[in-house]
C-alpha cells in the first residue's frame, strides 16, 4: 500500500501506554466520584418489578448492549433496545413495569430525548448514564449517574474511548452489585449459561450421562469367563457387571481382571468371573452431580463407576469415556 506511514521503533507501544493510562484515570476518577446515586440506582434495579430496559445510540449503544447482557446474565432480567429503533416501533417493548436505563454521553441525543418522553407518558422510570449533569436527559431522568471524563483516549479528544469504558465499568458495578444483593449463587449462573462450561458442571448430574438397561453389560455370578467376555465385548465398557439373584451387583469383572486372571492361571475357559473379579466395586447415586463422579473416578484411577439407588440396586453404570463425552471433565 502506498504512502503507509512507519512508526519510529516504539511508538505504537508508547501510544497504548498513553490509552491505558488514560482509561485508568478516567475509571480512578470515577471510583472516587460514586455517591448515594449509585445505590439508588442499583436498589431501583433490585426493585424492578418488569425489565430493565437499556438503550444507546452509536458507541453507547454498543456499550448498552453488552450491559444488558451482563445484567441478564447475573440475575436481572434485563434486554437492550437499540435507540433509534426504539423510535421506530420497538418502544413498544416496553411497560410501564420496566426501568430505561440510558447512556448517552452527550444527554443530548435526539432519539434517546424522544424515549424519554414517551417513558415520562407511560408511568416508566428513567436511570440516565451521562458525561454531562446539566444535560436534558440528565435533569429530567428519575436519576442521573454521572459518567464524566476529564479526556478521551483519542488524542483529537473526539473519538468515545475513556467514556465508553467509564460507562461500561459503570454498567458492570450496577451488575455486580445486584448480584451480590440478590446472593446470587454459582448454581444460578449455571442455569443462565447452560451451554458453558461451567453449567455443564453444575447442571449437569449422573442419571444425565449413566448407561442403562439395555447398553449395560451384565452377568449373573458364577458365569464363566468366555461368556462374561462376549457380554463385555458387545456392550464396550471394559467391563461385566456381576449380579447375584437379586440383581444386586456383587462385583466387576473389568479388562485388568482378565488380563491378571490370565497370568495368574493361563487357561481361563473354565474359571467362573467370581474367581477374578473386583468386589465391592466403587458406587455413586444418581442424582450426584456428573463432575463428582468423575473426580471419585479420577482419585481412584476407576474407567467405570456403578450407580445405584439406596438400596443398592444397579440402576446403571458411568464410563469416563462418557464424562469426556459430556463435556463436564
Amino acid at each position: 500500500m502506498e504512502n503507509t506511514p512507519t512508526p519510529a521503533p516504539g511508538e505504537m507501544l508508547a501510544s497504548a501506554h498513553r490509552t491505558f493510562k488514560t482509561e485508568i484515570a478516567a475509571l480512578q476518577a470515577l471510583d472516587a466520584s460514586l455517591d448515594g446515586s449509585f445505590e439508588q440506582a442499583a436498589a431501583m434495579l433490585l426493585g424492578c418489578q418488569g425489565r430493565v430496559v437499556v438503550t444507546g445510540i452509536g458507541k453507547s449503544g454498543h456499550i448498552a448492549k453488552k450491559i444488558a447482557a451482563t445484567l441478564a446474565s447475573t440475575g436481572t432480567p434485563a434486554f437492550f433496545m437499540h435507540g433509534a429503533e426504539a423510535i421506530h416501533g420497538d418502544l413498544g417493548m416496553l411497560t410501564r413495569q420496566d426501568i430505561v436505563l440510558a447512556i448517552s454521553y452527550s444527554g443530548a441525543g435526539h432519539e434517546l430525548l424522544t424515549i424519554l418522553s414517551v417513558v415520562r407518558r407511560m408511568g416508566a422510570r428513567l436511570i440516565s448514564v451521562t458525561g454531562h449533569p446539566g444535560s436534558e436527559l440528565a435533569r429530567n431522568a428519575d436519576l442521573h449517574l454521572n459518567a464524566q471524563v476529564e479526556q478521551e483516549a483519542c488524542p483529537l479528544n473526539l473519538a468515545p474511548t475513556a467514556s465508553t469504558t467509564a460507562a461500561l465499568v459503570l454498567g458492570d458495578a450496577l451488575a455486580v452489585a445486584c448480584l451480590e444483593a440478590r446472593g446470587f449463587s454459582r448454581e444460578d449462573f449455571a442455569r443462565s449459561h447452560p451451554g458453558g462450561a461451567l453449567g455443564r458442571r453444575l447442571l449437569t448430574f449422573v442419571r444425565d450421562v449413566m448407561r442403562q438397561g439395555g447398553a449395560l453389560p451384565i452377568v449373573q455370578a458364577g458365569t464363566k469367563v468366555p461368556e462374561a467376555l462376549v457380554e463385555m465385548s458387545a456392550k464396550g465398557m471394559g467391563m461385566a457387571i456381576v449380579v447375584d439373584g437379586q440383581g444386586l451387583p456383587v462385583g466387576i469383572f473389568t479388562d485388568g481382571d482378565l488380563r491378571r486372571l490370565i497370568a495368574r492361571h493361563g487357561d481361563i475357559r473354565a474359571l467362573a468371573v467370581d474367581d477374578g473379579m473386583s468386589r465391592h466395586p466403587k458406587t455413586v447415586p444418581p442424582g450426584a452431580l456428573a463432575v463428582e463422579a468423575a473426580t471419585l473416578m479420577d482419585a481412584g484411577r476407576l474407567n467405570q463407576m456403578l450407580v445405584v439407588d439406596d438400596t443398592g440396586l444397579l440402576l446403571g453404570a458411568l464410563h469416563m469415556h462418557d464424562l469426556l463425552a459430556a463435556k463436564v471433565i
